[in-house]
């Protein structure tokens, strides 16, 4: 099992940044590899909504990767875990107030899984996972990029 998790301070307020993120449909806005987003069942931006992401794969085309947020507690939490494509991976995004703004964690953790689980015995799969959820939550400084670029509500 691979885990990785990062932290940025965002200067707005919490609830801003909750339903940012909270709405799926913005993801391809900060998420490198996510190229479109579409709610395909459930509540749109509540805890049970699922929603089709489509990824950049390997070879350059697009893989669905189904999501579904588990967990949705206004301005403080938002969970998630993906129900199908290329990586099973779960995680979430923590929130919490301070005077300059709201930190932000993003953490996820991935399982190496499929036909290629084998490898994880080398110790080879495990390594990329762990590089790929690194590189993952990393993206959450393009968040702060993309949310204090927007004008203050």
């Amino acid at each position: 099992m691979a885990f990785a998790e990062h932290e940025v301070l965002i200067r707005r307020d919490a609830m801003a940044v909750y339903l940012y993120l909270l709405d799926a449909t913005n993801l391809p806005l900060w998420r490198e590899g996510v190229r479109s987003v579409k709610l395909l069942q459930g509540p749109a931006e509540a805890k049970g909504a699922v929603y089709r992401q489509m990824v950049a794969g390997r070879s350059g085309l697009s893989i669905p990767a189904d999501l579904e947020i588990t967990q949705a507690r206004p301005g403080a939490e938002i969970e998630f875990r993906v129900l199908s494509g290329p990586a099973n991976r779960s995680g979430g995004y923590y929130l919490s107030t301070e005077e300059a703004g709201t930190r932000v964690r993003f953490a996820v953790e991935a399982q190496a899984e499929g036909r290629f689980a084998f490898l994880d015995r080398l110790g080879l799969l495990n390594k990329m996972v762990q590089r790929s959820v690194r590189a993952e939550v990393a993206q959450l400084d393009r968040l702060k990029d993309v949310l204090e670029l927007q004008p203050a509500v």
